[in-house]
């Protein structure tokens, strides 16, 4: 018998493929020459950026999604000073 994915299931899997979608268009625009190609990929990326966090928004509304806690002030500056920023 055949298993259904629950909704829960669906978002994980659709924002896990979108993510990799996005490496992939940051990896050939980052390789085309031909600037109306790039813009066409650009436009695309966008777009499924912005579908992205949508999805986001809505598994984070229906507890499909928790991100980490945000950092403080004094974790961002010890980041920074390790990166050299």
């Amino acid at each position: 018998m055949p298993q259904i994915m629950q909704d829960k299931e669906m978002v994980n899997d659709i924002l896990s493929m979108t993510k990799s979608s996005l490496t992939t268009y940051a990896n050939f625009i980052g390789e085309t020459a031909n600037p109306q190609l790039r813009s066409t990929i650009q436009q695309i990326r966008n777009s499924d950026e912005q579908f992205q966090y949508q999805l986001f928004q809505l598994a984070e509304q229906k507890g499909f999604y928790k991100p980490a806690a945000q950092a403080d002030h004094s974790d961002i500056q010890t980041v920074k000073s390790q990166v050299g920023q």
